[in-house]
Protein backbone atom coordinates (compact mmCIF):
# COMPACT_ATOMS: atom_id res chain seq x y z
CA UNK A 1 0.00 0.00 0.00
CA UNK A 2 2.89 2.37 0.66
CA UNK A 3 4.18 2.06 -2.91
CA UNK A 4 0.72 2.84 -4.30
CA UNK A 5 0.42 5.99 -2.17
CA UNK A 6 3.96 7.04 -3.08
CA UNK A 7 3.18 6.59 -6.76
CA UNK A 8 -0.05 8.58 -6.50
CA UNK A 9 1.72 11.46 -4.74
CA UNK A 10 4.67 11.42 -7.14
CA UNK A 11 2.33 11.27 -10.16
CA UNK A 12 0.41 14.27 -8.82
CA UNK A 13 3.62 16.25 -8.17
CA UNK A 14 4.99 15.48 -11.65
CA UNK A 15 1.67 16.55 -13.20
CA UNK A 16 1.73 19.72 -11.08
CA UNK A 17 5.16 20.66 -12.47
CA UNK A 18 3.83 20.39 -16.02
CA UNK A 19 0.65 22.32 -15.16
CA UNK A 20 2.49 25.17 -13.44
CA UNK A 21 5.05 25.47 -16.22
CA UNK A 22 2.41 25.29 -18.95
CA UNK A 23 -0.45 27.33 -17.52
CA UNK A 24 1.19 29.77 -15.12
CA UNK A 25 4.60 30.34 -16.68
CA UNK A 26 3.71 30.18 -20.37
CA UNK A 27 -0.02 30.61 -21.08
CA UNK A 28 -0.63 33.24 -18.36
CA UNK A 29 2.90 34.62 -18.92
CA UNK A 30 3.56 35.05 -15.19
CA UNK A 31 7.22 34.24 -15.89
CA UNK A 32 8.15 36.26 -19.03
CA UNK A 33 11.58 34.60 -19.12
CA UNK A 34 9.94 31.56 -20.76
CA UNK A 35 8.82 33.64 -23.72
CA UNK A 36 12.28 35.23 -23.92
CA UNK A 37 13.81 31.75 -24.16
CA UNK A 38 11.38 30.81 -26.94
CA UNK A 39 12.11 34.13 -28.67
CA UNK A 40 15.83 33.53 -28.64
CA UNK A 41 15.63 29.93 -29.82
CA UNK A 42 12.75 30.11 -32.33
CA UNK A 43 12.72 33.81 -33.23
CA UNK A 44 10.97 36.87 -31.86
CA UNK A 45 8.34 37.22 -34.58
CA UNK A 46 6.10 34.40 -33.33
CA UNK A 47 7.49 33.89 -29.82
CA UNK A 48 4.17 34.49 -28.05
CA UNK A 49 2.35 32.06 -30.33
CA UNK A 50 5.01 29.37 -29.87
CA UNK A 51 5.04 29.97 -26.11
CA UNK A 52 1.26 29.53 -25.98
CA UNK A 53 1.51 26.33 -28.03
CA UNK A 54 4.25 24.95 -25.77
CA UNK A 55 2.24 25.89 -22.68
CA UNK A 56 -0.87 24.23 -24.09
CA UNK A 57 1.15 21.08 -24.86
CA UNK A 58 2.38 21.09 -21.25
CA UNK A 59 -1.21 21.34 -19.98
CA UNK A 60 -2.13 18.41 -22.22
CA UNK A 61 0.85 16.52 -20.77
CA UNK A 62 -0.65 17.15 -17.31
CA UNK A 63 -3.91 15.53 -18.37
CA UNK A 64 -2.08 12.61 -19.99
CA UNK A 65 -0.07 12.01 -16.81
CA UNK A 66 -3.17 12.07 -14.61
CA UNK A 67 -5.07 9.75 -16.98
CA UNK A 68 -2.34 7.08 -16.63
CA UNK A 69 -3.12 6.16 -20.27
CA UNK A 70 -0.07 4.41 -21.79
CA UNK A 71 1.97 5.50 -18.81
CA UNK A 72 5.24 4.00 -20.07
CA UNK A 73 5.00 5.93 -23.35
CA UNK A 74 4.09 9.01 -21.35
CA UNK A 75 7.14 8.65 -19.08
CA UNK A 76 9.45 8.12 -22.05
CA UNK A 77 7.94 11.17 -23.77
CA UNK A 78 8.44 13.30 -20.66
CA UNK A 79 12.04 12.18 -20.32
CA UNK A 80 12.83 12.90 -23.99
CA UNK A 81 11.08 16.29 -23.95
CA UNK A 82 12.76 17.47 -20.74
CA UNK A 83 16.20 16.22 -21.82
CA UNK A 84 15.88 17.81 -25.27
CA UNK A 85 14.50 21.10 -24.02
CA UNK A 86 17.12 21.43 -21.31
CA UNK A 87 19.96 20.47 -23.64
CA UNK A 88 18.90 23.18 -26.10
CA UNK A 89 18.58 25.76 -23.32
CA UNK A 90 21.90 24.72 -21.79
CA UNK A 91 23.64 25.34 -25.12
CA UNK A 92 21.67 28.26 -26.57
CA UNK A 93 20.35 30.40 -23.70
CA UNK A 94 22.03 29.57 -20.37
CA UNK A 95 21.91 33.26 -19.40
CA UNK A 96 18.08 33.19 -19.40
CA UNK A 97 17.76 30.13 -17.18
CA UNK A 98 16.81 30.65 -13.53
CA UNK A 99 19.92 28.83 -12.29
CA UNK A 100 21.98 29.11 -15.46
CA UNK A 101 23.61 25.87 -16.48
CA UNK A 102 22.76 24.39 -13.07
CA UNK A 103 19.20 24.06 -14.41
CA UNK A 104 20.39 20.82 -16.00
CA UNK A 105 20.77 19.32 -12.51
CA UNK A 106 17.14 20.06 -11.73
CA UNK A 107 16.13 18.62 -15.09
CA UNK A 108 18.07 15.44 -14.30
CA UNK A 109 16.38 15.24 -10.91
CA UNK A 110 12.95 15.64 -12.53
CA UNK A 111 13.80 12.98 -15.13
CA UNK A 112 14.86 10.69 -12.28
CA UNK A 113 11.51 11.19 -10.52
CA UNK A 114 9.60 10.41 -13.72
CA UNK A 115 11.73 7.29 -14.32
CA UNK A 116 11.42 6.10 -10.71
CA UNK A 117 7.67 6.65 -10.66
CA UNK A 118 7.00 4.69 -13.83
CA UNK A 119 9.74 2.11 -14.08
CA UNK A 120 10.39 1.33 -10.40
CA UNK A 121 7.23 2.06 -8.42
CA UNK A 122 4.87 0.99 -11.20
CA UNK A 123 6.82 -2.24 -11.75
CA UNK A 124 6.69 -2.92 -8.01
CA UNK A 125 2.93 -2.35 -8.00
CA UNK A 126 2.38 -4.53 -11.05
CA UNK A 127 4.43 -7.29 -9.43
CA UNK A 128 2.11 -7.10 -6.42
CA UNK A 129 -1.01 -6.90 -8.63
CA UNK A 130 -2.08 -3.80 -6.70
CA UNK A 131 -3.07 -1.42 -9.46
Amino acid sequence: MKAKNAQRILTFLIALVWLLNGLVCKVLNVVPRHEQIVSRILGAEHARTFTLLIGTAEIIMTLWILSRFQSKLNAITQIVVVATMNSLEFILVPDLLLWGRFNSLFALLFISFVYYNEFVLNKKLNGQNVR
